[in-house]
């Protein structure tokens, strides 16, 4: 048998055993001490810049991670610690970073002295067990009574430590009230969707507003939007998937006709059709009709005569959330539409916050939502607001699905 050859890139490390643990450690440390000054309430922010010039300032360890740009392979496993302590509970990103690399720290001596890795890792799993019992044992118990007020002022406390290191540690006491508000008025499995958060510019941090139900930007409007009504009592929301527009001809469409009565028919029919939608959207008995897709200045103007409010281009993520909440099907046809496919809510108002017109639906009879419209002044400051409101968020709904909680140092 011809022994195998194996071909490797020029530069490849092929070093092994203790020199690569060695190495593989040495590479986690470079990337603990790029975080390490961002933790604790005195901790510093970083300004990011990625190589589409885009800056990010930031003192939450998971986004610092994500920006970075990491070729290590035993480095990039600090980076998927850091996403999964994001996914799973929220906060304390820097912090099991800055553990993960303090362990490997303290266990390079006994590398370099020859003890086996299997040893170390017993150690380190008995370690672990020994401070989940002291956890435990340390672990204060809360009575699960949703409207108790010792477990406001518990959740409130939750929100206030998890922001006090962040930018908005001067607000926490406002922003920890939203919070739990927030997280109390969604439904008992705390779905993270139904919270939406929005973000305009200008006005300062105390501005910023929670509001009972679903609420987006206005989209792009056509001519006769203004004619329509603002606000509705007991509304009805078509959802739909639908283009209402005159579609442009396509490029290899070929028609032959031998006068101009022919050519009117056909231009006559494609109004036709557009009118025909337009009608039985109509007859449905909507006040409100909400489309993925571009909503023309005839289809504007058409509504607006009948006292019909409508937005096209509404992002997905808005119209799932609407949907969620207000019940009803979004319809990618105009035929089917009919009152059991419609959504409703008690009151629709189209209201001015700051420098944007919003959409706010309230009175969601389907699923519980709220959305937290965020005002300040830089885009990268509204930025962090949000991921340091994310972070509060995902602890509040930990402490209410976890009945005990540790007190920190």
């Amino acid at each position: 048998m011809q022994p195998q050859i194996v071909l490797l890139k020029e530069g490849t490390d092929t070093s092994q055993g203790k020199p690569q643990l060695i190495s593989n450690i040495n590479a986690c440390q470079s990337i603990v001490d790029a975080v390490r000054t961002t933790l604790g309430p005195r901790g510093m922010d970083k300004l990011i810049v990625d190589s589409n010039g885009k800056a990010t300032v930031s003192n939450d360890g998971a986004t610092i991670m994500k920006l970075l740009d990491i070729v290590h392979p035993a480095a990039k496993t600090l980076v998927d610690i850091a996403k999964s302590q994001d996914a799973e509970v929220g906060d304390g990103t820097t912090s099991v970073v800055l553990l993960a690399g303090e362990i490997l720290k303290q266990l390079k001596g006994y590398v370099e002295e020859g003890v086996h890795s299997r040893i170390l890792i017993k150690a380190i799993r008995k370690s672990l067990q020994l401070c989940m019992e002291k956890i435990n044992e340390m672990a204060v118990h809360v009575e699960k009574q949703s409207k108790d007020d010792q477990q406001r002022a518990l959740l409130e406390k939750c929100a206030a430590t998890a922001m006090s290191s962040k930018l908005i540690h001067q607000q926490k006491d406002f922003f920890a009230k939203m919070v739990v508000d927030a997280v109390l008025s969604l439904d008992d499995l705390l779905p993270l969707n139904m919270i939406g958060i929005k973000k305009v510019s200008g006005g300062s941090l105390e501005d910023s507003q929670l509001i009972a139900g679903v609420a987006f930007k206005k989209t792009f409007s056509y001519a006769g939007f203004e004619m329509a009504p603002k606000s509705y009592n007991n509304c009805k929301i078509a959802l739909l998937n639908i283009e209402l527009e005159l579609k442009a001809e396509r490029d290899n469409a070929e028609i032959r006709v031998d006068n101009v009565k022919e050519y009117q028919k056909v231009v006559d029919a494609e109004w036709q059709i557009l009118y025909n939608k337009l009608d039985k959207i109509h007859q449905s008995g909507a006040n409100v009709v909400l489309s993925k897709l571009p909503i023309g200045d005839v289809a504007t103007q058409y509504f607006a005569d009948r006292n019909m409010f409508c937005a096209g281009r509404v992002p997905e993520e808005d119209l799932k959330r609407t949907l969620k909440a207000c019940g009803g099907a979004v319809m990618t046809t105009a035929n089917d539409i009919n009152a059991s496919v419609l959504g409703q809510c008690e009151y629709f108002e189209e209201r001015q916050i700051g420098s944007e017109r919003f959409n706010v639906f309230q009175g969601c009879p389907n699923a519980r939502t709220c959305t937290l419209i965020l005002r300040g002044g830089a885009e990268q400051f509204l930025e962090e607001t949000e991921r340091s409101l994310h972070d509060a968020i995902m602890i509040v709904r930990r402490t209410i699905k976890h009945d005990s909680v540790v007190a920190g140092e």
